[in-house]
């Protein structure tokens, strides 16, 4: 029979609270559900679109046989609820980073500024416009420290990636004032967080650019697919050519060389008819996606808040949270090792293949030290670029290795993570809170 504990119960009670890592009985045996918060959702609404795509012939966004316009109304229906002045669909949220730091002409001589706790797609898009990143360590929102990213501001410093990571923005207001103080771009990374806000405001209305991701693992999903958001008119002209072949188009859909401050050299990275459809019913339904898993996720983070010695990632302002991840923290590695371990066993766990329950060492090239072509500034040339290039010598004392970021070394051991699916059941959010002081209650005591 699983042991039933309430949410109000001590930590130090007198229940039998033998684990199930030690050969107690276990809290459930039934997976939970994947971490994939869109992939749930999707339903009739993007099967009708996607038919529409197909029955009309016309998968290109820009002319066909019979266009849909399923990416222009997906541009502008995000525009009309999120509040921006403009937005493009891309292929992805990594092309979306390219085009972004392309459009404010990062190159070399520049370093962009980026939090030790990101995706390696971040470092990818500033490495390959030549450009040198710029470590700067994370507080307890795991997000950018605006301190240390105020000690960290050069010469050489022309721009600021601040990522949302794991569904909630950190000070993110803060940074953006540090930006306009010393005249830096800042670009804004929303692959983790479509949806969120703070203080009623969207995230990527705070800096210069935008970027969203709607690959598979995100709060909405075509599989793959990615959004820029801007509020600058010539700024956005930019950025609409460079996703494209590096020039604008006519109202026929076809490619206009004439404009001379829009001849660049474009990467090809336009969304299609297909995922412009999927991506629209998606967005349709994101506000129920992530209501479903703020709701989850800070009914599990109140029942436990009591508990010595677990702690919990900050966040400014709870209401604009999208809810994707519980970020917890442990007294130290070893325990934050056990407790994971001992979760699982209580069947705290996915399916086979999943990552709903880890460590934060388990979380891969989410931390900068995890990210081997940019601890070993690897190049995908013979020469080395842009680790090489004369103007970015100003880097060569720049150290990528575990130790570079103290606070990120520390969340980095000590850290876990706890995915919440957008489908929890109200017992699954039970078994969770359970299982959890089930644990504490045997290992933080």
């Amino acid at each position: 029979m699983a042991i039933s504990m309430t949410a109000d119960q001590p930590i130090n009670s007198e229940i039998d609270t033998r684990l199930a890592i030690d050969g107690g009985q276990p809290v459930r045996t039934t997976p939970l559900p994947w971490e994939l918060p869109g992939a749930y959702w999707i339903g009739e609404e993007e099967r009708e679109l996607v038919n529409r795509v197909i029955s009309a012939r016309s998968p290109f966004r820009y002319y066909g046989l019979d266009p849909q316009k399923m990416v222009d109304t997906f541009e502008n229906e995000w525009c009309q609820v999120y509040g921006h002045r403009h937005a493009l669909g891309v292929s992805s949220g990594t092309a979306a980073l390219t085009i972004a730091m392309s459009a404010l002409n990062i190159g070399p001589g520049d370093e962009v500024l980026v939090p030790g706790y990101l995706w390696v797609s971040c470092v990818s898009a500033v490495v390959r416009t030549g450009a040198i990143p710029k470590l700067i360590d994370i507080d307890d929102t795991f997000c950018i420290d605006p301190e240390d990213l105020k000690r960290k501001i050069g010469p050489q410093s022309r721009a600021v990636l601040c990522v949302h990571m794991s569904g909630a923005p950190g000070n993110i207001a803060e940074i953006a004032a540090i930006c306009r103080e010393h005249k830096l771009f800042l670009v804004e990374d929303c692959a983790q967080a479509a949806g969120a806000s703070q203080n009623g405001r969207a995230v990527g209305r705070f800096g210069d650019i935008g970027i969203f991701s709607f690959q598979l693992n995100k709060n909405m999903t075509s599989g793959d697919g990615g959004l820029i958001v801007c509020e600058n008119d010539a700024l956005f002209r930019r950025i609409v050519a460079l996703h494209d072949l590096g020039y604008p188009r006519n109202e026929a859909g076809r490619l206009d060389t004439t404009v001379e401050d829009c001849q660049l050299w474009g990467i090809g990275a336009r969304m299609s008819e297909l995922t412009g459809a999927m991506v629209l019913a998606q967005m349709r339904k994101l506000p129920k996606i992530t209501h479903a898993m703020r709701s989850a996720k800070w009914k599990i983070r109140n029942a436990l808040k009591d508990i010595p010695g677990l702690g919990w990632r900050h966040i400014p302002d709870p209401a604009g949270d999208t809810g994707p991840a519980l970020l917890m923290t442990l007294p130290d590695e070893a325990t934050a090792r056990r407790f994971i371990d001992a979760l699982k066993a209580e069947g705290i766990a996915g399916p086979e293949g999943s990552l709903a329950c880890i460590t934060m060492r388990e979380w891969g090239m989410h931390w900068y030290s995890n990210i081997p072509s940019l601890v070993h500034r690897r190049s995908n040339s013979r020469d080395g670029y842009p680790w090489t290039h004369p103007q970015n010598a100003f880097a060569a004392g720049y150290d990528y290795r575990h130790g570079a970021l103290a606070k990120c070394d520390e969340f980095h051991a000590r850290g876990a993570l706890l995915a919440i699916a957008s489908t929890l059941t109200d017992q699954d959010v039970d078994d969770i809170i359970t299982a959890a002081r089930k644990v504490a209650n045997s290992i933080l005591r």
